[in-house]
Order: C-alpha cells, then structure tokens, then sequence
C-alpha cells in the first residue's frame, strides 16, 4: 500500500466517518449516506491485500473495524427487520472486487495474527490506542504497544469520552500483562512457589492489581465530562456493537485475553466458566487462544502451592469451621502463604472494582430507564454485555474470586480482604503504601 493511499484511507476514517456518525445521531443527513460515502469514495481506494504490509495490514484492519460498525448499526436501526440479517448492511459495498466483509477478513488474514473477520477487542483497543507502559517507580514492569504512532485514538464519533473509554481499558490490560509476567513463570514450576523470588513476584503482582484497582475507581468517580455520560455510553458508544452477522461476536471488554489468563492462573472457582472462555475463542488472536489453552488445563497457582504443601482447600475450610488452629501453624511454619492469601484478595478486589464500573455505566443506568418505563434499546442491549454476561453472572464471577482457596485464612489473618457486593461501589480503603508508585501512560 503506497503512503500517499494510507494516508488518504486514514484521513477519511480518521476524520469523516466520525463526522458522518455525528450528523446522522443528530438527524442532521440520512443514515444511508454513510454507506454511500464509504461506497462510492473510501472503499475505491483500497488496495489489493497483497500489496500490504502486516503492519499495514493491522492499520487497515482497526480503520475498516470503526467503518463496519458504522454501517452496520445505520443499517439495523433504520431498516425494519435488519437486525435479523445484519449481513444485508454491507451490500453493495465492494473493495478490490471483493464484498466488504470478505475483503475485512482478507486484511485480518494479512496480519498474520489470527484477527477475527469483524472488528474485535484487538484491534478496537490493543492496536488502535497507542503504546501503553506501566512503571514500578523506575523500573518498566510492562509494555503493550499499539499499531499507530500518530498520538490519536480513534472512535466512532470522534468524541473525547469515547477515547477516554478506549485508553482506560488498554490501560488496565497494560497493568494485567504486567500482573501476568510476574506470575506465569511460577506457573511454570521455574521456582518454588514459597522461595523468596516467588514472594517478591507475588508481591509485585499486588502492587500492580491494587493500582489497576485504583484505575477504575478513579475513573468511576469523575464528572462525566471527564469519563464518560452514561447516556452516551449506553445510547452511542455501545450501540455500535452490533453483530455483522447473526452468530458473531461483538467486541467487548470481557474478550481482553490478559484478564482471562489471570482468571486461569489463579483459578476461579465458576462452574462452565471455561466453556464461556471457549465460546469467546473465535474473537481472539491466535497466540491468545493458544495461552489461555495451555493455563486451561495446567493446575492452577493456589492448587499447585496447596499442592506442595500436601494440603487441600477442603482441608482449609474444615479448620477454619474450627479453631483454625492447623491453619495457625500453616502460617507460622510458611508465612509466604500469607502473601499469596493477599495476591487473591487482591484479586478479588480488582475484579470488584470492574464490577462496580459495569454497575454504574451499564446496569444502573438501565435499571432507572426500566423504572422509569424507558425500555432498552432494540440493537444493543442494555441488561447484558455484549458477550452475553448480564450483572448477575457479574456478580456470581466476583463471588467466586472472592472465595478463593486461602480464603478461610481470612478469619485467621483478622483482616476485613474482600470486597463484597455490597460495598462495591463505596470509597475504597487505603491501599497498600507500595501501589503508589505504581504508574501507567500512553507514551506512543
């Protein structure tokens, strides 16, 4: 793909789509007028696929991802019927010979990565933000980069909420990658799991998730005009999420893979949760399909430490119904356990933190709309994520991380651990002095 051509693709997604989005929300031009642009000026100038770079390629896909959205919400919003055959949206629409959705998927195979063909949580979020590190005071703990380098977030409307949207969950997944290298090598049996580089490990893991914690509540406690209205959440961001075809999946938070692979490496105690992750499988990268298989049917971190130490989380809660007199002893003859009771807890508590964000941009909203006889929205519901996981699958998932197998230290350790459901969405304790100078930026 010549540079003059990428630059003139870019300049009409980057620009023109999000001004095209905005007159048609506001009744401003027809909802059709934007296929016909995309039509009749845009998809003239794509090249053939074999002309393109991975990189290229990986551009190509996060621009044609906000345009496929695009018509695709217009078309079922405004056509009755059209949410049932949402394929329908994109005829007429031709690059390189191809049909639309053919030539999307021509581009995600040029990648070389495994992209799905429709626009996915990769390239909405990982590609399209800009390189993200995460710093422990000085030292550089992770860094997820992204495709462009032109300091730009790109969104559907254009509007800074949108992109404050898509920053913050790249963020919290740079935090997670960070989490995860600290922890997967000792999944991996490299050391043991109660030597001190394990406890240093798990300690650097707590101060990361207790400063991804701190993102969301931070971010949960803006203005909306510093975050994100909930109306435009609801009514705008999210309703461009529609299927391009009946059986597709959505992008979505829940398909961040640096979040799943946390879930199977310290386990979740969610009966059919590893038969929803495979349901998502489809929408990942090849390499994050291939890891997440491997943590699947590896032993879990608490399993493999109880494990060595020839106990069991049943063996736990019996005592802790007790006296808790052998789970005293544990601690005193292996007070590293002690810190891998604080990496679940804090684990837990990230995951409330997240449940708290769902509670207040998507399902209390809804619910005051559904109190108030507004009903939900007819592409894009409302009462569930995209994925599927309405607040109570929500809740039961921050449940089960919250009763994790060293949970019965809980009463032992008299210590106030877990988040509940409850107090989700109360100011938080103080944290740990050592998560403050944790950090995460966009540096690219």
């Amino acid at each position: 793909m010549t540079p003059l051509v990428l630059r003139q693709v870019g300049d009409w997604v980057d620009e023109e789509l999000p001004r095209l989005n905005r007159a048609i929300l506001s009744g401003e031009i027809p909802p059709g007028m934007l296929a016909d642009q995309a039509r009749d000026v845009l998809l003239p100038q794509l090249p053939a696929v074999d002309r393109m770079s991975a990189e290229q390629a990986q551009r190509l896909v996060v621009r044609l991802g906000f345009v496929g959205a695009s018509v695709a919400r217009h078309y079922q919003e405004w056509h009755q019927g059209g949410k049932a055959t949402p394929e329908r949206a994109f005829d007429g629409l031709v690059a390189d010979d191809r049909p639309f959705r053919d030539y999307f998927a021509a581009v995600a195979g040029r990648t070389g990565l495994g992209h799905y063909g429709r626009d996915s949580y990769a390239s909405l979020v990982r590609w399209n933000v800009g390189t993200v590190e995460v710093r422990r005071g000085p030292e550089l703990m992770a860094v997820l980069p992204g495709v462009f380098d032109d300091g730009r977030i790109r969104s559907y409307t254009g509007t800074p909420g949108e992109e404050r949207f898509f920053l913050l969950i790249k963020q919290s997944e740079a935090f997670e990658l960070a989490v995860n290298d600290m922890l997967e090598p000792l999944g991996r049996g490299e050391v043991g799991l109660l030597s001190g580089e394990a406890i240093e490990r798990v300690r650097v893991a707590v101060d990361l998730l207790y400063a991804m914690r701190r993102l969301f509540v931070t971010f949960a406690s803006l203005p909306p005009d510093q975050s994100m209205p909930a109306d435009h959440f609801l009514d705008v961001f999210r309703q461009f999420a529609v299927h391009w075809t009946r059986d597709d999946i959505p992008p979505s938070g829940a398909l961040d893979p640096e979040a799943l692979k946390r879930d199977f490496l310290l386990g979740i105690g969610q009966t059919g949760y590893d038969q929803h992750v495979r349901r998502l499988f489809p929408a990942l990268l090849d390499a994050e399909r291939d890891a997440i298989e491997k943590l699947m049917i590896q032993p879990t971190l608490p399993e493999q430490l109880l494990s060595g130490l020839g106990l069991d989380a049943a063996e736990l809660r019996a005592d802790a119904a007790g006296a808790g007199g052998e789970l005293r002893r544990l601690i005193g003859r292996h007070p590293g356990v002690v810190e891998w009771y604080r990496l679940l807890t804090a684990h837990a508590r990230a995951s409330g933190a997240h449940l708290m964000l769902s509670k207040r941009f998507l399902f209390k909203p809804q619910q005051r709309r559904d109190l108030a006889g507004q009903g939900d929205k007819p592409l894009v519901s409302n009462r569930a994520g995209t994925t599927g996981m309405n607040e109570l699958f929500l809740e039961r998932l921050t449940r089960a991380r919250q009763e994790h197998p060293l949970a019965p230290l809980r009463g032992v350790l008299a210590v106030e651990s877990t988040e509940t459901l409850e107090t989700a969405e109360k100011p938080p304790v103080p944290e740990v002095p050592s998560a403050a100078s944790v950090s995460v930026a966009l540096v690219g």
